[in-house]
């Protein structure tokens, strides 16, 4: 063979091959233009008064184009909404908002927190459904049904920036309270309220999750918010909440959520844990009372007769510590017969309730300990009594190490109706080995709808 005809042929097979190449790499690095056509015609009504048109009760059926725009605020990729998606007017001081019942999920995948969206809500339903204005498809058994998911797209759709969906930063509005986003013109918006925490009955005695667990299943939870003005409001959390299991944050910070309601019920809605911002320091709104004055002795006996029935003294007391733990009832100063006492009980309270009475004691004088006890409308035992030697006035009795005495003394299981009267619960004999400055503790637990025992203590006593 000639040699020079064989290396032409090679070469420019090589030639060939590298143009090849060449070619298939600029294919690969070159992205295709993505094409994003508004699906929709141009508004002809904003959001605000398209809602307007919801009736006072039931609905009605849009049988017009009615094109508005929105802005995507809840997110179901976490499973804490469920078959809805709600937005509102504007990315910044929205006006208005509305939700619309899908049935579909995942819909964060298309419709991702912050997506510019349109809707053209011809041929749905509009109206109110258990306090929420919302639009729906026709359905024979609910008001507002839930748009088919293969129609989903016949009725909404995101709106184009450039080569693809608008998705912008939503700014929350800023509320100063938790009762200030108790307002139906919030409903579906998203919100941020500042100097926000669990309730204690929420982490103490036990930091509970975010959902609870029946059976390994999670159900559909409510937890308690509170703030800095004492005001609450439950956050709803859907049992498919992917975070369910995550203890709750025992920290004070910023609530973002979602607005919601069901009837008159307030429920906040959550898309995430981290929504809820809680790295500041707890803020204890019923914060322990009296501890000024605090004496430790071996010998003394307490009859609260010294104490003023005035209302501002009827919970504190200088020489010992009267703190709302859980709940936010504290011992008070109650008189019967011309005798003074102090008594506590849930009934028609709300919720959990657990309240200590710290008394300090010499423990190395002190041989005895003893009290009068009395109860009232007994449906429970509500009083257990500890000694602690680790705890300091004021501070987080929480925390401290507690040594259970109840079984040394005697609390009445009678009567359930009407009083009982005071009488002597018993001694305990402290131990030898117990020595130095510490406290008994009476610990008063109850619940509304549970026990609501009424307690009364009087003629505390140390010799």
């Amino acid at each position: 063979m000639n040699i020079k005809k064989y290396l032409s042929i090679v070469t420019g097979a090589a030639f060939a091959a590298l143009s090849l190449t060449s070619c298939v790499q600029k294919d690969e690095w070159d992205t295709p233009p993505i094409n994003c056509n508004n699906k929709f015609a141009a508004t002809n009504i904003t959001l605000a008064n398209f809602k307007a048109l919801a009736p006072a009760t039931g609905y009605v059926l849009i049988s017009t184009d009615q094109i508005f725009d929105g802005y995507v605020t809840s997110s179901d990729e976490n499973g804490n909404f469920y078959k809805t998606i709600s937005f509102q007017d504007k990315a910044e001081n929205p006006t208005a908002a509305l939700q619309i019942e899908v049935d579909k999920a995942s819909n964060y995948a298309d419709f991702p927190v912050g997506a510019h969206i349109r809707i053209n809500a011809k041929g749905l339903r509009l109206g109110t459904d258990r306090g929420v204005v919302k639009i729906g498809s026709v359905d024979p058994t609910y008001d507002i049904g839930r748009i088919p998911g293969a129609l989903v797209s016949r009725y909404m759709s995101g709106v184009c920036n450039g080569n693809g969906l608008e998705v912008v930063a939503l700014k929350p509005i800023q509320l100063a309270t938790l009762n200030d986003a108790k307002d139906a013109k919030y409903i579906n918006m998203l919100v941020t309220v500042p100097n926000v925490q669990f309730t204690t009955g929420d982490i103490l005695p036990v930091n509970k999750t975010f959902i609870d667990y029946l059976l390994g299943a999670g159900v559909d939870t409510d937890r308690n918010l509170e703030d800095a003005a004492g005001n609450s409001v439950v956050v709803r959390n859907s049992g498919f909440f992917s975070e369910g299991s995550k203890l709750l944050p025992k920290g004070n910070g910023n609530a973002t959520f979602v607005v919601s309601r069901y009837n008159t019920t307030w429920q906040m809605l959550i898309r995430k844990s981290s929504d809820l911002a809680f790295t500041g320091t707890r803020i204890d709104s019923t914060p322990p009372k009296g501890g000024t004055a605090i004496t430790f002795s071996g010998s003394f006996l307490e009859n609260f007769e010294s104490y003023s029935l005035t209302p501002a003294n009827l919970e504190v007391y200088p020489k010992y510590v009267n703190d709302a733990l859980v709940g936010n009832r504290y011992w008070q100063l109650k008189t019967f017969s011309n005798n003074k006492y102090i008594q506590l009980s849930a009934n028609a309270g709300s919720g959990s309730y657990i309240t200590y009475f710290a008394v300090p004691v010499d423990f190395t004088a002190a041989n005895q300990f003893k009290f009068d006890v009395n109860v009232g409308f007994w449906n429970g035992n509500a009083l257990k009594v500890y000694y602690t030697t680790n705890y300091t006035a004021l501070g987080d009795i929480s925390a401290v190490t507690k040594t259970d005495i109840t079984s040394a003394f005697t609390i009445p299981q009678t009567p359930l109706t009407g009083y009982g009267t005071l009488a002597p619960a018993g001694t305990y004999n402290i131990p030898a080995t117990v020595t130095g400055n510490g406290y008994i503790l009476f610990e008063y637990t109850g619940t509304t709808g549970g026990i609501t025992t009424t307690l009364q203590l009087d003629n505390i006593q140390a010799l």
